[in-house]
């Protein structure tokens, strides 16, 4: 983890900042043991903590911040972090800091306010790192550390900028391992238990399946890609995989989704898991990414080619795609517009489905059908008389 790099910008500036608190009538700081004054910020990295009692986001946010915290304290890096209140009264401040392992500024309503404003916070939870002259080092430093945890640090624009080239070279740099492994684990597990090492899904077609079990878009998706994904197994032999990596609420919803599944999974609550949402920009579920057999991204908009063109889009290159609109077209040439069939009632009309079952026959369609615009009926047109 790169982290030393210029962290005397940091630490020469404690002082300052302690000139800073002061000057915003900070007298002392607090700690769970009782008063500590200005003079202990000597030395040390600072940060400092926007949050509040009443915040969501921001009590979700402090059990992230406290490993990080105490981690960092645990290599020898004096890093100091302190809370600012955002809370209305001091029963919410001392509620709120009981989660915290640092120090705090004592409830006062009016110069929490004049820091607020000093470095212009606008929205909590807040983590502003500080530079040697006490202003902020590039601004909020909570997205980055959601994203990151404590390979963050030290927060600066340097570090997040190596941060994103890393991720970069991950995304386009046709390795799964990159992608894949974390750590002594280099294995997927399946829905039975059992470990399947990377290693033995390169050379193949991956799509990594991003889903949840309390999804329900992602439990229809998972229907038509189960149906692609049997296809494909008995078509393309062993040339095609597909990787689960959940967003589920807890291991027990894991292990009842993944157990439904024919594929394999990343393990649960594995750091790989954000960390692909992330390299992919993952912004909702279900999705669905395509690498090729060189490991590189064919597509990250699976969704859509499965959900348009089911198994008939491998190997889900741009070509193909285009092969399978002409022969669909060229399908559709051939059929009537509309047609009265003896079968039903009203007037059928041709019409684009991504999955249906036919009403004749009861077998499953796709593509293409003859659909009442009156009621719910539909047919192959392979049933027309």
């Amino acid at each position: 983890m790169a982290g030393g790099e210029n962290q005397a910008e940091y630490v020469n500036g404690s002082s300052i900042t302690s000139s800073i608190l002061a000057a915003e009538g900070v007298e002392f700081l607090e700690s769970s043991e009782g008063k500590v004054p200005l003079s202990s910020l000597d030395q040390k990295t600072i940060c400092l903590f926007f949050s509040a009692n009443w915040c969501r986001p921001c009590r979700a946010f402090i059990p992230q911040l406290v490993k990080l915290y105490n981690t960092l304290r645990n290599t020898d890096r004096n890093l100091e972090i302190i809370f600012v209140s955002f809370d209305r009264d001091e029963n919410g401040f001392r509620e709120h800091s009981k989660l915290m392992p640092w120090l705090a500024v004592p409830f006062d309503i009016n110069i929490c306010r004049r820091l607020r404003n000093h470095y212009h916070v606008v929205r909590i939870p807040s983590l502003i790192p500080l530079y040697s002259n006490g202003e902020p080092v590039e601004g909020d430093a909570v997205q980055l550390i959601e994203d990151y945890g404590i390979d963050a640090f030290p927060f600066r624009r340097e570090r997040r900028e190596e941060l994103m080239a890393m991720d970069k070279m991950k995304r386009q740099g046709g390795k799964l391992d990159d992608l894949l492994v974390n750590g002594s684990r280099d294995y997927v597990v399946s829905g039975d238990g059992r470990k399947v090492l990377v290693s033995e899904l390169v050379g193949k077609t991956i799509g990594l399946y991003f889903g949840a079990h309390w999804c329900p878009p992602c439990r229809a998706f998972t229907i038509q890609l189960k149906e692609a994904y049997n296809e494909l197994k008995i078509s393309q032999n062993r040339t095609f995989e597909i990787i689960f990596i959940s967003t589920d609420r807890d291991q027990e919803e894991f292990n009842l989704h993944i157990t439904s599944m024919p594929w394999l999974a990343i393990p649960y609550n594995d750091k790989t898991q954000q960390d692909l949402c992330r390299i992919f920009d993952i912004k909702g579920i279900p999705a669905l990414v395509l690498l090729g057999p060189d490991g590189k991204t064919l597509s990250t908009n699976g969704r859509a080619l499965i959900s348009s063109y089911g198994a008939k889009a491998f190997p889900f290159t741009e070509s193909r795609r285009v092969e399978v609109e002409a022969a669909l077209r060229k399908e559709v040439d051939g059929l009537p517009h509309q047609v009265k069939d003896p079968k039903h009632e009203h007037v059928l009309r041709l019409d684009k489905a991504k999955a249906y079952e036919c009403d004749f026959c009861k077998g499953q369609g796709r593509f293409w059908v003859f659909s009442c615009d009156k009621c719910d009926f539909d047919l192959h047109p392979s049933c027309l008389d």
